[in-house]
């Protein structure tokens, strides 16, 4: 079951305000977050329109994670970052999802608990796809 309101669901302008879908998984979509004040922030959304983790079946609910480990890995891969951290949140947008946030020692926010949407780093259209090519290279 899909839900026209939701970004994830719909893959369409919803999505590209705040991410640019990179692929689909066996479980998930991986969606590159905009904001790259983390280089490699990224997205892992369920392939099926559930708010929480309790609305997916254990075996659900395992696929999703051994996607999410999967991008993790993939972004350790390809950006070295020192730390990975993971956020999973949704209080208005109703749709299971975990944010995959690289931190680097010298870089924004380490240290500290990272910024829903900072604002701050924006990237040109060739940018992006060189990320997104880096990214699918270590999946």
């Amino acid at each position: 079951m899909k839900d026209e309101n939701c970004a994830y669901c719909m893959r369409n302008e919803l999505l590209d305000q705040f991410g640019i879908f990179v692929c689909e998984l066996p479980a998930s979509i991986l969606v590159l977050f905009k904001e790259q004040s983390h280089p490699g922030r990224c997205i892992v959304a369920a392939k099926q329109h559930v708010s929480e983790i309790t609305d997916m079946t254990e075996d659900e609910m395992d696929a999703f994670y051994r996607d999410v480990r999967h991008v993790a890995a993939a972004v350790h891969k390809a950006f070295q970052p020192d730390k990975v951290n993971y956020g999973a949140y949704g209080d208005t947008g109703k749709h299971c999802h975990v944010h995959i946030v690289p931190k680097y020692k010298d870089g924004f926010e380490w240290g500290g608990t990272f910024a829903m949407n900072p604002q701050q780093k924006f990237l040109s259209p060739k940018e992006y796809e060189a990320m997104i090519t880096k990214l699918k290279a270590a999946l």
